[in-house]
């Protein structure tokens, strides 16, 4: 049996953080269809798992715990797989580094497709708000000595779950959007080098060849990337 069963649609999107923890320490999951993640999306809330709204959903066997939310799904984890420094400064910035992660992306799905995008709005954020977000990270890892060819967002002697976050991000983001590649880059060099070295060790190489093989080129999903990918085809 798996260590953990991870409840997410078909797609590299919020998920493949979890995905990506997972694979980094070593762990086994399963993946249930889009059925099985329908089903225990629409069950009595007293019959849930944990009372959840959407995936992701993480059960961990071990220990008899469910959690929901792509924030408390990866404390979780990186709690109880070591990956959170002690040192509760550095501790407080692997959070922030998430909670920066995930605005990222309600941001660039305009917060779960609630509206489409229009030239003039996607001008605008990726004049000055997306390149301001790439700038963020990557001031705080050279804060904490990052370069271009060593070092970790927080200083650490090894990858921690702020490095594997901000990799799964800004990988991902730029592999399944190619044409945000020159910003990144632009704005953010020492992270996306990082993001290169992360995703690049063979347990996530062997990750991502996997989520490639079974999603395809899609990022996000639905509407709402069909959107993004018409202003970057505009372009």
């Amino acid at each position: 049996m798996a260590n953990y069963t991870l409840y997410y649609w078909p797609l590299p999107f919020r998920g493949q953080f979890i995905r990506a923890v997972l694979a980094h320490a070593g762990a086994t999951w399963d993946e249930p269809g889009v059925d099985a993640i329908t089903d225990a999306m629409s069950k009595d809330i007293a019959d849930q798992p944990v009372p959840f709204m959407a995936p992701p959903l993480l059960t961990d066997h071990d220990a008899g715990v469910s959690l929901a939310q792509m924030p408390a799904v990866l404390s979780y984890l990186g709690t109880k797989l070591a990956l959170i420094p002690q040192d509760p400064k550095l501790a407080a910035l692997t959070h922030k580094i998430v909670a920066d992660a995930n605005d990222v992306l309600d941001e660039v799905t305009r917060f779960g497709g609630r509206s489409m995008w229009t030239r003039e709005e996607w001008d605008a954020f990726t004049g000055d708000r997306l390149p301001r977000w790439a700038q963020i990270f990557e001031a705080t890892g050279r804060a904490h000595g990052l370069n271009a060819d060593s070092g970790h967002m927080l200083g650490t002697s090894e990858p921690g779950l702020a490095d594997l976050v901000t990799a799964t991000l800004w990988f991902t983001m730029t592999e399944k959007l190619q044409e945000l590649s020159e910003l990144v880059g632009a704005n953010a060099p020492h992270v996306a080098a990082l993001s290169q070295r992360i995703m690049s060790t063979d347990a996530l190489a062997a990750m991502r060849d996997d989520t490639d093989a079974r999603f395809g080129h899609a990022w996000c999903g639905g509407l709402i990337e069909a959107s993004i990918r018409e202003m970057l085809n505009e372009q």
